[in-house]
């Protein structure tokens, strides 16, 4: 009976390689998971735990940070509701026109398209204070600062780069052959990109959103400039608690959370999703 075949890099190779492997797994879980953990610990102890001279791994916990951050002047609500509502619209907005203007850039067969490809996700490493001035003007002219809806237009100057980019990658992953059969069956040319090609791309579809919800959940720059009392986001309230006569690090570790394990959730979710995409079609993306 023959050994079963090595199915994970961590199997293969020699002992030495794989141990060096598992310590460097080890050491990259520690450096990820001991900030999150001191973070979630700090937000559980009080006022007089968090800011003690000696560190204390042994507390009573108690959520009086987390009522504090609902209660009163530092109601986080809004805060909360200007996050979801503007990184979940620009999310949706860039996948949907990001999956057609990929779609296209896949299909089309012209002189340059490389080129247009790299033209488009190089607007996507422009560096936020290039474009902030010129947006600035732009918005005050078309009255869009301190409005939700010009932070969703804000976002998606950088999530719609991303998302035609990658999802153009995804689309070339799948067989033309696919459409011609659909189209000789009597589809429509968006009958056969509707019903065929795009549910064969459903993980570049998860991964895409789950990536523009996640730079756009994190923005700080852009919310700092384009936001104002109706709009502000979650990482503008933790910047509210950093003030002179000092730093709140109960409610700033408390904000930490609301803001870092929505995401870890989504992630966690959609894992198998997200690693297909990252794998696929990020890879060979052109």
């Amino acid at each position: 009976m023959s050994a079963t075949a090595p199915t994970s890099p961590l199997e293969r190779g020699t002992k030495s390689s794989r141990t060096l492997a598992w310590v460097l797994l080890a050491v990259g879980l520690v450096w990820t998971l001991v900030p999150l953990v001191w973070m979630l610990s700090s937000s559980l102890k009080s006022k007089a735990d968090v800011t003690s001279g000696t560190p204390k791994f042994f507390f009573a916990p108690t959520l009086d940070n987390y009522r504090n951050l609902f209660s009163g002047a530092n109601d986080l609500t809004p805060y909360l509701l200007h996050s979801i509502v503007a990184g979940g619209v620009s999310a949706v907005l860039a996948v949907a026109l990001g999956a057609l203007a990929g779609y296209g850039l896949s299909r089309t067969r012209m002189r340059g398209r490389r080129h247009l490809s790299f033209w488009i996700i190089s607007t996507r490493m422009a560096p936020i204070a290039a474009v902030v001035l010129p947006l600035f003007l732009i918005f005050r002219q078309l009255d869009l600062i301190d409005s939700v809806f010009g932070l969703v237009l804000a976002y998606l100057t950088f999530d719609l780069p991303f998302a035609i980019w990658l999802m153009s990658a995804f689309f070339a992953d799948v067989p033309p052959s696919l459409e011609e059969s659909a189209l000789v069956a009597g589809c429509s040319r968006w009958q056969a990109f509707w019903r065929v090609v795009l549910p064969l791309t459903k993980a570049g579809l998860v991964t895409t959103f789950v990536l523009c919800l996640v730079f756009a959940w994190n923005d700080y720059a852009f919310a700092l400039v384009f936001s104002g009392p109706n709009s502000q986001t979650l990482p503008i309230a933790a910047s509210q608690l950093v003030t002179q006569t000092g730093i709140d690090w109960g409610q700033l570790c408390a904000i930490g959370t609301f803001v870092v394990v929505p995401m870890m959730l989504a992630g966690l979710a959609v894992r198998r999703w997200l690693v297909t995409g990252l794998t696929l079609g990020a890879v060979t993306g052109e």
